[in-house]
């Protein structure tokens, strides 16, 4: 679907609109504002999909949960909160490898006109909460709640890259967005099933507010409104994805660090508000640039292979701020596409199984059955709690089971069979195992599989190496 030629995107200024060009009228004969010969093009499009992908899926859950009222995964608009009435279940499909330790609060904001308030209330010195900050690029820019700012609330400030205002007095911390739209991920740990009504009284304790309202102050003048391109089909496998990254960028200034790059990005009609269409592309150009993301997701499959399978590369090294990352964009690239919104390795640890002990692909057809063993002084070390999680190869999301069972977590061991020294042995297929191991059973799809290893509140030897990750051994049949 293109978007129509009369549409209007916003620019750089803060309130400020101006008409983009329409798609191809530069010069459509020559595909638009595609400059690049095919060499450069194809190099051009392996950057710029490496670098624009994780803006463009991002995109998708901001529409569902802000934009579109329709969508069953819709929270709140802009600037107010949504909650999730419990944990993620099959049924939520706008984050992929999503936990479900944690029921979430959503909050997308619109930081344009005027700062936002979050407002966080006091829990329980034992309950683990947190709010995730990130802008339109995936980064995170910060974080409130327990390992941050403690558990006894408070009141904070975010604000975008335009505002220059004074700090009023009763704010705790200003935290500041590179674009223009952020992101506020919440999570409240859930203890078990009789805890969701307390769960629910501190998620009404979550207070989103702009600025001039937390000061009971006439609101100043409203920014324009956004005309949101509704997202289509395949977006974040084609050339589509320019498209929306294109507008994505115009709602952050440019970073001084990637000046450079957005003007070599140019040449293919990549950078804030240009013109890029897709079928005005002349066949050569298109071929190159197909073969450039094709290029790419070869690039990222390599590394997911030789980096992150041997786990020389950790989930740690894929999520935070911009500083942290240092623009590595295939790091970014790959946290968006294993498990989008990842926490820093601070706050939380995603050691994964994508490989059995004898480095081959996790999959449940054909009655194949897996144990995941847990000695009992030897448990992954987080000073909040863990989670084992499983998910559909193929879908990236939760796995859809008779016993609903989603995950194992460290609250949950009291209620597991032990082994005779104590430790405990899951047992992780697509049938239910037979006698008491069903109390260990972890149900896998009757397909590929992947499980993430969460650790909140990670303990030294839980990223020093000292602690070593138990292996998923395959049984044999």
């Amino acid at each position: 679907m293109m978007w129509k030629t009369s549409r209007r995107w916003l620019m750089a200024g803060a309130g400020a609109a101006v008409m983009a060009l329409p798609c191809g009228a530069a010069n459509a004969a020559t595909g638009g504002s595609v400059t690049a010969a095919p060499e450069q093009a194809r190099a051009l499009a392996r950057e710029a999909w490496i670098y624009g992908y994780p803006v463009v899926e991002s995109y998708k859950t901001l529409y569902a949960q802000a934009v579109d009222r329709g969508d069953p995964n819709f929270k709140a608009p802009f600037n107010q909160i949504g909650h999730g009435t419990g944990t993620f279940s099959p049924k939520d499909t706008a984050i992929i490898t999503p936990n479900a330790d944690t029921p979430y609060s959503f909050a997308w904001l619109d930081l344009r006109a005027e700062p936002v308030v979050l407002t966080l209330p006091a829990v329980e010195p034992d309950r683990y909460y947190s709010v995730q900050l990130l802008d339109l690029y995936t980064q995170i820019f910060g974080y409130l709640g327990t390992r941050e700012t403690g558990n006894g609330g408070g009141r904070f400030l975010v604000a975008g890259p335009d505002w220059h205002g004074t700090v009023p007095p009763g704010i705790d911390r200003v935290l500041r967005s590179e674009s223009r739209i952020a992101y506020a991920l919440y999570r409240t740990q859930l203890f078990d099933d009789a805890d969701l009504s307390r769960v629910g009284q501190i998620q009404k304790g979550y207070g989103v507010q702009p600025l001039s309202a937390f000061l009971k102050q006439p609101a100043p003048p409203a920014a324009p409104a956004i005309e949101w391109p509704r997202p289509q089909p395949g977006m974040t496998n084609g050339l589509a994805l320019f498209r929306y990254l294109d507008f994505l960028l115009a709602l952050a200034p440019t970073d001084p660090s990637e000046t450079g790059l957005m003007q070599r990005l140019a040449a293919i009609g990549v950078g804030p508000g240009k013109p890029f269409d897709e079928s005005t592309l002349a066949p050569d150009i298109r071929q190159a640039m197909e073969a450039g993301i094709a290029d790419a997701k070869q690039e990222f499959q390599q590394f997911q292979a030789t980096q992150l399978r041997t786990r020389k590369v950790s989930s740690g090294d894929l999520f935070g701020s911009r500083a942290f990352l240092k623009n590595n964009y295939l790091y970014r690239y790959a946290g968006a596409a294993l498990g989008i919104y990842g926490n820093t390795a601070a706050e939380a640890l995603y050691p994964g199984y994508y490989t059995d002990a004898e480095n081959k692909p996790l999959n449940g057809t054909g009655g194949a059955r897996y144990t995941l063993r847990l000695d009992k002084d030897a448990l992954p070390p987080a000073n909040a709690f863990w989670s084992i999680t499983m998910y559909d190869g193929k879908s990236k999301l939760l796995v859809d089971n008779p016993m609903q069972r989603y995950l194992v977590n460290s609250r949950m061991l009291p209620s597991l069979q032990h082994d005779a020294d104590g430790g405990v042995t899951l047992h992780l297929q697509h049938d239910a195992p037979a006698g008491d191991a069903r109390q260990n059973w972890l149900p896998a799809p009757d397909g590929p599989f992947y499980v993430i290893l969460r650790m909140y509140l990670p303990r030294p030897e839980a990223a020093n190496g000292s602690w070593k990750q138990p292996p998923l051994v395959k049984v044999a049949q």
